[in-house]
């Protein structure tokens, strides 16, 4: 059930906050630049953003009432900061950094330890969803598949992210309220990657997305080219 966590008068450190923050930046595009050095696809600005404000709509949409959605738009910003230190546990330093940061910023602890929740839990190598807001911004996260993350500009050099990524033409997350249903549809250039491919390097992240989908009483749809690859039952 939707969670009220804060009195409507009191205010709470916002995405558009950290957007204007310095310190914030410079260490999500450092984590990215990290990333980039060890061949990684993109993991900056963007993604944070896009992050973000999918994991902010998810709550909104399901009805959750503030801050939860401004909570999960925080930590689906800040998910992969820790990436600047290692990738190795950078969903726990991420999340310890973001303590730091939100401290400075006058977020009262109560909120800022929902956020290091679901930073610290997002990794499908060793995260599950705790809580509302962390739910969301595992969603979010593992929804951003898409060409526009890869950053080689030779098809030749590509690897098997790299193809996967780059396949995808077009990825939309759509939340159906009424029926509890939670629907993450792409559109695949299969003569550039095949949707086996896909499940054969996104396996574990599907099977987290769905976990988290469920912790927040919903069901999951996964549809590929209009078939659906996992789908909710019919309401």
């Amino acid at each position: 059930m939707p969670t009220k966590l804060i009195e409507p008068a009191e205010r709470i450190v916002t995405l558009e906050d950290l957007l204007q923050d310095e310190t914030a930046l410079a260490y999500v595009e450092a984590a990215d630049a990290v990333l980039e050095a060890i061949g990684y696809t993109e993991h900056g600005i963007r993604h944070a953003k896009k992050t973000g404000k999918w994991a902010r709509e998810i709550l909104q949409k399901l009805g959750y009432e503030p801050p939860l959605p401004e909570l999960a738009a925080i930590a689906g910003f800040f998910h992969d900061a820790g990436n600047v230190i290692n990738r190795h546990v950078h969903a726990q330093s991420g999340a310890l950094m973001a303590m730091q940061i939100l401290t400075a910023l006058k977020m009262p602890p109560r909120y800022i330890g929902v956020v290091m929740a679901a930073i610290g839990h997002h990794d499908e190598s060793d995260g599950l969803p705790v809580s509302p807001v962390s739910a969301a911004v595992i969603i979010a996260d593992k929804a951003d598949v898409h060409r526009s993350r890869v950053r080689l500009t030779d098809p030749k050099q590509f690897d098997i992210h790299d193809r996967i990524n780059y396949s995808v033409t077009r990825s939309t997350l759509a939340v159906d309220p009424d029926h509890r249903v939670i629907t993450l549809e792409l559109e695949v250039d299969t003569a550039i990657g095949s949707v086996m491919e896909f499940f054969e390097i996104f396996t574990e992240r599907m099977i987290l997305t769905r976990k988290a989908v469920e912790f927040l009483g919903c069901q999951f749809r996964l549809v590929a080219n209009n078939v659906e690859l996992h789908g909710a039952s019919r309401p």
